[in-house]
């Protein structure tokens, strides 16, 4: 048996129902190649337990499925669990082989940004950056916001884990300039759902002087409505 859980987005974020699934599991892995915690899970949680975090490679292999096939498992998620596609695909590899799976969900990154005051039903489609390296330079992420603007949809770019907040406004910045995209006021959310969680609203500037810590997100508003412009104001 292999539990996904969420763990929310604060060291109180697991529900009673993760609690108690954990409580009957022989081995607990923390998937830890998604984003940066805002805390620490080990020291967090409690557990009687030994956590083991994993890295991409065994979560994308048959590492979990083969142990879920005689004991129960858990593998905890930051945030909510299917959030990231690599751990639907871990379900459907599981389930071929036989291998009874249960997905204890909680609260998202999607479900946070509502404090923003924008719009959810207004979002596009989210978009990914990862961190540059050398000549490495991937700028898909622009294309999402364009394709999302024309449609007046707000733009939600995840942060790759590790990349710090002034190198990723800076690959920001480079690859808006390259596709011919004015960002102008931009959001940035710090940390959402914990106790230090902060919503930052201004130009690049401005953002660039601040002290916004991982794991954090970047937001490019469309069309506002008047009552999402007088909530976001209200973070400048």
């Amino acid at each position: 048996m292999l539990y996904i859980i969420g763990l929310g987005l604060n060291s109180r974020g697991i529900s009673k129902e993760g609690m108690l699934a954990l409580q009957s599991c022989k081995k607990v892995y923390v998937e830890g190649y998604t984003v940066d915690f805002p805390y620490d899970i080990e020291t967090e949680l409690k557990l009687s337990k030994n956590l083991e975090v994993l890295g991409r490679s065994k979560v994308e292999s048959n590492f979990l499925i083969k142990e879920a096939k005689s004991r129960k498992i858990a593998l905890l998620v930051y945030g909510s669990p299917l959030f990231a596609t690599t751990h639907m695909s871990l379900i459907q590899d599981a389930n071929e082989q036989g291998v009874r799976t249960k997905v204890i969900y909680s609260a998202s990154i999607f479900d946070a940004i509502a404090e923003t005051g924008l719009q959810l039903y207004k979002f596009g489609k989210i978009a990914s950056m990862p961190a540059w390296n050398g000549s490495y330079e991937p700028d898909s992420f622009i294309d999402l916001v364009k394709e999302n603007r024309s449609i007046k949809a707000h733009s939600l770019i995840l942060v790759d884990i590790g990349l710090h907040f002034k190198k990723a406004l800076v690959q920001l910045e480079m690859a808006a300039q390259k596709k011919g995209v004015d960002l102008g006021k931009l959001i940035v959310c710090s940390r959402l759902g914990s106790e230090d969680g902060k919503v930052f609203y201004n130009n690049t500037e401005i953002l660039r002087k601040k002290d916004i810590r991982a794991p954090f997100c970047f937001i490019i508003p469309s069309d506002l409505h008047f009552l999402e412009k007088d909530v976001i104001d209200s973070f400048e």
